[in-house]
């Protein structure tokens, strides 16, 4: 059974996801925007690529903390409550 403190941890992770892919749509967008205004306006200078870079590597770490890091956190947090607890269990 899920208890409430389950429930809203979950809710949480879901939500950084959700906000994960809401930039990563605004992201796409928006450079697919820029990609046009540049190529229609001046295709022999090239500036799009700036802004994709950039900005791209802003979307990777957003996607690398909310897919990666937490599952190395909370399996760091489950190992280091083991350890504690194993401790307290041999002294107490």
């Amino acid at each position: 059974m899920i208890n409430g403190q389950q429930y809203e941890e979950a809710r949480r992770k879901v939500r950084r996801i959700a906000e994960f892919y809401q930039h990563l749509g605004v992201y796409i967008v928006v450079n697919i925007g820029l990609v046009v205004i540049d190529l229609i306006s001046n295709p022999e200078d090239i500036w799009f690529v700036y802004p994709l870079i950039g900005w791209g590597i802003g979307v990777a770490a957003h996607g690398l903390k909310v897919f990666m890091t937490d599952g190395w956190s909370r399996s760091w947090e489950e190992r280091k409550i083991r350890e504690i607890m194993e401790r307290e269990s041999r002294i107490g």
